[in-house]
C-alpha cells in the first residue's frame, strides 16, 4: 500500500471517529424512553439501575473522546446537553411510574426544578436563539449525584437522602446557569463558573469600547437587528400587564 492510500485510510478512520460522540449522546437520549418502558413493564430494579449506569458512562466518555479526537465542537456539546436533559426527564417519569411514593414525598422539589429548567430554556432561547451549553463544574457534580441517587432508588426499590439532595443541587445549578446567561453577552459553550462568565463579559465590553473609540459601530447589521428585536420583545412583556389591567 502506497503512502497516499495509507493517508486516505487514516483520514477515513478519523472521519468515522467524529461520529462516535454524536452516537453516544443519541444513544443516551434513546435510553430514556427505554427506562419508561421498563418501568411500565415492571423490569427488575437492578436492570433499570444498570441502564442508568450505562448512560452515566456514556455521558463521561463522549466528551473525553470528542476532545481526544479533536471533534469537541459547539454542536457536539449542545447536542450532549440536550441528550442529558431528555434522559433525565425520562428518568423522572420512570421513577414516577415505578415508585410513585417517591414523588409524593419530593414532588414539590421536582416541580421547582422543572420550573427552573423551563425558565432557563425560555430565557436562553430568547437571548441566544438556542439553549445554553455551559457544562459548569456545578452541573457536572449535579449530574453525578443525580445518577447515583437514581441508581440507588432503582436498585433498592425506594428513595434515599440523595434524592432531595440531587433535586436541591439541580435547582442551585439552574440558578447558576440562569445567572450566567444573564451575564453572558453572547452564546459560548463550556463556561465552567460564574466568575468565568464575568470575565467573558468584561472582555466583550472592552472590545465594544475599542470599536466605539475607533468610530466603528458596536454591533453589525445582524446584531443590531437582534438587539432591536430583543428590546421590542422586552418592552411588550413589560407593558402587557398594564394593558390587561
Amino acid at each position: 500500500m502506497d503512502t497516499d492510500s495509507k493517508s486516505a485510510g487514516l483520514m477515513s478512520t478519523d472521519s468515522k471517529k467524529r461520529y462516535i460522540p454524536w452516537t453516544m449522546a443519541a444513544g443516551r437520549a434513546l435510553l430514556g424512553p427505554v427506562l419508561i418502558a421498563g418501568a411500565e413493564c415492571g423490569w427488575n430494579g437492578l436492570a433499570m439501575a444498570g441502564l442508568v449506569m450505562a448512560a452515566l458512562v456514556s455521558d463521561i466518555f463522549d466528551g473525553v473522546l470528542a476532545r481526544r479526537w479533536g471533534c469537541d465542537t459547539a454542536g457536539v456539546r449542545l447536542f450532549d446537553s440536550m441528550a442529558d436533559t431528555v434522559f433525565y426527564l425520562c428518568t423522572a417519569v420512570a421513577l414516577w411510574v415505578s415508585q410513585p411514593q417517591l414523588w409524593r414525598s419530593y414532588g414539590w422539589l421536582l416541580a421547582v426544578l422543572l420550573g427552573m429548567e423551563a425558565v432557563r430554556f425560555g430565557f436562553d432561547f430568547m437571548k441566544f436563539g438556542k439553549p445554553a451549553s455551559y457544562h459548569s463544574y456545578l452541573a457536572k457534580m449535579w449530574g453525578l449525584v443525580m445518577a447515583v441517587a437514581v441508581v440507588a432508588a432503582f436498585a433498592m426499590g425506594h428513595g434515599s437522602v440523595l434524592v432531595p439532595v440531587a433535586l436541591g443541587m439541580g435547582i442551585v445549578c439552574d440558578l447558576e446557569g440562569l445567572a450566567m446567561s444573564v451575564v453572558m453577552p453572547l452564546w459560548r459553550r463550556d463556561v465552567k463558573t460564574l466568575a468565568e462568565a464575568w470575565r467573558i463579559r468584561a472582555q466583550f465590553e472592552q472590545w465594544m469600547a475599542r470599536r466605539v473609540r475607533s468610530g466603528r459601530p458596536a454591533f453589525g447589521g445582524k446584531q443590531r437587528f437582534l438587539l432591536s428585536g430583543f428590546i421590542v420583545l422586552l418592552s411588550v412583556v413589560l407593558v402587557s400587564p398594564g394593558l390587561c389591567s
